[in-house]
């Protein structure tokens, strides 16, 4: 082989080489691209839907695509009917929102819970002549994981999901930081509403760095941004998904259910949410 018959060789050698190089980083790349196995809906969203037509509403929630719903209200159904209702649309219930006041008879929340199929028993928020000062809170944290000893017991876990105001400091101090501090992680987890977070001033990746696997449930809610923050079908708002959804193992994340507080068209609200998540790739 002469000289220049070599080189040309190996210089051909070497585009092919780095021909392929690309292409393996560029198939790594879409390897380690992530989709969402799971969409859930936070049934709150169709609430005026669920209860004038309860068996209705969660057909039409299945036949979209969702696999997973979390409950706000039973509308008067007993948990052996709406386990049956589940059960007939193929869905799930990983979680239902309880208010503060079932803690008063817990044992029959979570006796309920478990007959639908919950893994969670999910506080949305406290009322506000029980929070108004830090210790208020740090007595709220110890409620929290008393409830969620008597939930680990019963086969359950117990969890809160913050609003705004939990944001809002008391003093130098947000008040979801001191539930954050004050509960027992293995007895406490948080639902994580991105909306309110961000509403709120948080960063949602900020609590994720510094709270690890606290955030097994996120609400996903998107927002408009300043200088109203209006709430907007999700993927049609400033939140970047991608971004904090790509941190999904720092922060825990097993289920993420689309909310919207007050959409015109519920419906067209919960499709437009699930077609963006089902296309979204992180």
């Amino acid at each position: 082989m002469t000289t220049q018959t070599r080189r040309t060789f190996l210089a051909t050698i070497g585009v092919a080489a780095l021909g392929v190089a690309s292409r393996d980083a560029g198939a790594g790349a879409r390897a380690r691209r992530h989709k969402l196995d799971l969409i859930g809906l936070q049934l709150y969203t169709v609430r005026d839907l669920m209860k004038a037509d309860m068996p209705g509403t969660l057909e039409r929630v299945a036949a979209i695509g969702y696999q997973e719903v979390e409950f706000s209200d039973y509308f008067g159904r007993t948990p052996r009917d709406v386990r049956d209702l589940l059960d007939r649309n193929h869905l799930t219930s990983p979680s239902t929102h309880l208010p503060f006041e079932s803690l008063r008879n817990w044992q029959k929340s979570l006796d309920d819970a478990n007959t639908i199929g919950h893994a969670w028993v999910t506080i949305p928020s406290i009322p506000e002549e029980k929070r108004r000062s830090v210790d208020d809170y740090k007595a709220i944290a110890a409620q929290f994981n008393r409830a969620g000893a008597q939930a680990k017991s019963s086969g359950l876990r117990f969890a809160y999901h913050n609003h705004d105001i939990d944001l809002k400091p008391i003093g130098r101090v947000r008040p979801l930081d001191v539930l954050l501090n004050e509960t027992d992680p293995a007895l406490v987890d948080f639902e994580m509403d991105i909306y309110w977070i961000t509403f709120g001033g948080g960063d949602p990746i900020d609590y994720f760095n510094r709270f690890p696997h606290r955030f097994p449930m996120v609400h996903v809610k998107d927002s408009a941004g300043p200088p109203d923050n209006r709430m907007v079908d999700v993927g049609q708002g400033e939140i970047d998904f991608r971004s904090i959804f790509a941190q999904r193992d720092k922060a825990g994340i097993k289920h993420y259910f689309v909310e919207h507080d007050q959409p015109v068209d519920p419906i067209a609200t919960i499709r437009n949410s699930y077609n963006y998540l089902h296309s979204l790739e992180f």
